[in-house]
């Protein structure tokens, strides 16, 4: 059977419940996980295992912005998957975003750009066999309120649909 993944607030004892202020777009799902994997290797985990949708609607993405002047953001499998997890640092790219903030129980990852910022958030609570993710979005201008119209009902989609694969 598979576990069930929910909407849920942002944990209250997460950094990205620090970032929430001020944010135009925010939500989290959270799914039973009893094993003792980090979320840096829980997203590591997820990478190439993505669903082939979504790597598609990727490339598209990735092609219709150009045209916008926004940044190609590459592909989520860009990463070098035999790279000790040890040395991964604050900054490094992994896949189509940045790690941001690093620590045992939560991996916020995220890419400014310049109609918006996104961060996203991987989050196990202390003493609970749970998996958060957490996604907030700070608009900067019309181009990102109309990225979003697009974007928000399609990661509605893709959030649980990733998590199915851990």
């Amino acid at each position: 059977m598979q576990a069930r993944i929910l909407p849920a607030p942002i944990p209250a004892d997460s950094e990205i419940k620090r970032r929430l202020p001020g944010a135009d777009f925010h939500d989290c799902y959270t799914l039973p996980l009893a094993d003792t994997r980090s979320p840096l290797q829980l997203y590591l985990h997820m990478l190439p295992r993505m669903p082939r949708w979504v790597s598609l609607m990727m490339a598209l993405r990735n092609k219709v912005v150009g045209h916008m002047g926004l940044k190609n953001l590459g592909d989520f499998a860009h990463f070098d998957a035999s790279r000790p997890l040890t040395d991964y640092r604050v900054g490094d790219q992994v896949g189509i975003f940045s790690i941001v903030y690093l620590s045992e129980r939560e991996i916020i990852l995220g890419d400014d750009d310049k109609h918006l910022n996104v961060q996203l958030s991987l989050h196990r609570p202390e003493g609970c066999d749970t998996l958060s993710a957490s996604t907030i979005v700070h608009i900067h201008n019309w181009l990102g309120h109309l990225y979003m119209f697009f974007v928000t009902p399609m990661h509605k989609l893709i959030v649980p649909a990733v998590l199915r694969r851990v």
